[in-house]
């Protein structure tokens, strides 16, 4: 009988101790918040197909924790060449709120911030049901000084669409 439950006990530790590895690198796992930053080319306050993405622009990652506003975290990151940026982050923030935040256009004729595109939230723990380590954030934007000469008939084009949807809405 003892030589029969020496095998099953060892399997049970075995069993035991790859749960608990297991365990251990999800509460070590890292968070990577991602997103990109772009040139609004058309200063229309979104994203067109004229838009250009930064590369070199300035990112940062803060945390700032829940009811005191205090920065408890901050990392800094950069674009490459499609204007996408990614930060690795070791530890888990379920306590704070994180956003990525402009901090520096190269583009001397697209450096001014985009109001309501110069931060994006993004959750970093895994209390929140998503399993991933990426995190994708919204993309950040600045504004070009001078519009594009195409943008405004590119801009008529939306204002056509949204008229037509309009029609479509009374209809």
């Amino acid at each position: 009988m003892q030589t029969f439950l020496a095998p099953m006990l060892f399997k049970h530790r075995r069993c035991h101790l790859i749960t608990l590895q297991t365990f251990n690198l999800r509460s070590e796992a890292k968070h990577s918040p991602k997103g990109r930053v772009y040139c609004d080319t058309c200063r229309a306050g979104f994203e067109t197909n004229v838009t250009t993405y930064i590369k070199g622009a300035k990112v940062r990652l803060e945390c700032k924790r829940f009811g005191t506003e205090k920065v408890e975290r901050a990392l800094d990151g950069v674009t490459d060449e499609t204007g996408t940026y990614k930060i690795e982050l070791k530890d888990s923030h379920p306590e704070d709120i994180c956003e990525v935040v402009l901090i520096q256009s190269p583009l001397a004729d697209c450096n001014k911030i985009q109001a309501l595109r110069d931060r994006a939230r993004v959750e970093l723990t895994r209390n929140i049901g998503i399993s991933d380590n990426l995190r994708l954030a919204n993309s950040l934007g600045y504004l070009k000084d001078v519009p594009l000469p195409v943008c405004a008939q590119l801009l008529k084009q939306f204002k056509s669409a949204d008229d037509d949807d309009d029609d479509q809405v009374k209809a």
